[in-house]
């Protein structure tokens, strides 16, 4: 892994980024992190890695609020941070070919970064991906304390503290649900999901994909995957994957 640096944003926030850039005009893969998840993670590790190894362009993120960015994750959306992704990638990386990978979140935010950069974005790939979820992910009484304003705290399986879901991220990600029409992108897709995932039902993947207008989706259920598909093999699978959608772009 290379040193993080730090891009300033107009109103003085610096977001952390990795970057290896590769060889132009070859795309550039960008990591797109789960909710309370940051470019430390092992997916995440494995890409940039993988760029490393094999001279390919590789973006690494922190979205505001989270990991070694600045500023607070109770103000972070889908999006504010979809639009840190449109700025980093402008300044990091302007004009190159795109392939998002993105995890849970962010395969949500992948969606929304690919429909503003249709041109750009070339290829999409989904780990757990969890598009939709302020929808789908909380029930009746969990969104209407959310509507009134106040913060839902659930259990966190992966920490000690609860997890927060604060109401401007659960009205903003009602906003920008896309699950419910035609998701106009024509790339190639491919979309990994443990059918023991605990957290966003495997079913969540085969909407996705019939949402898509793509023709070119793939989609690969690993039946005793998780949610974090992080064990040695899935982040073999996962780097595979890349590679394979590096190679139709």
């Amino acid at each position: 892994m290379t040193m993080p640096q730090f891009h300033t944003l107009p109103d003085g926030r610096r977001l952390a980024y990795r970057h290896t850039p590769g060889t132009a005009p070859d795309p550039v893969l960008v990591f797109l992190p789960g909710y309370k998840s940051d470019m430390a993670g092992g997916k995440a590790v494995a890409l940039f890695d993988q760029a490393l190894a094999t001279g390919r362009g590789c973006l690494l993120l922190d979205y505001a609020g989270c990991g070694l960015s600045d500023g607070r994750f109770a103000d972070g959306t889908l999006s504010r941070w979809r639009d840190e992704v449109l700025a980093l990638v402008d300044a990091i990386c302007p004009g190159r070919p795109l392939l998002l990978a993105g995890s849970s979140m962010g395969g949500w935010l992948m969606l929304l970064v690919a429909l503003a950069r249709p041109h750009q974005v070339r290829g999409l790939l989904g780990i757990a991906a969890a598009p939709d979820f302020t929808e789908w992910g909380y029930d009746a009484a969990q969104q209407a304390l959310l509507a009134t304003g106040e913060v839902l705290y659930e259990d966190n399986p992966y920490g000690s503290e609860p997890t927060p879901t604060h109401p401007g991220f659960w009205r903003d990600g009602q906003a920008n649900r896309v699950l419910g029409a035609p998701i106009a992108f024509a790339g190639p897709v491919h979309l990994l999901h443990g059918q023991r995932d605990a957290d966003v039902p495997w079913e969540v993947a085969l909407r996705l994909a019939a949402a898509l207008r793509s023709d070119a989706v793939q989609v690969t259920l690993v039946k005793d995957g998780d949610h974090r598909l992080s064990r040695d093999p899935d982040l073999a699978l996962l780097l595979r994957t890349a590679e394979a959608l590096r190679a139709k772009l």
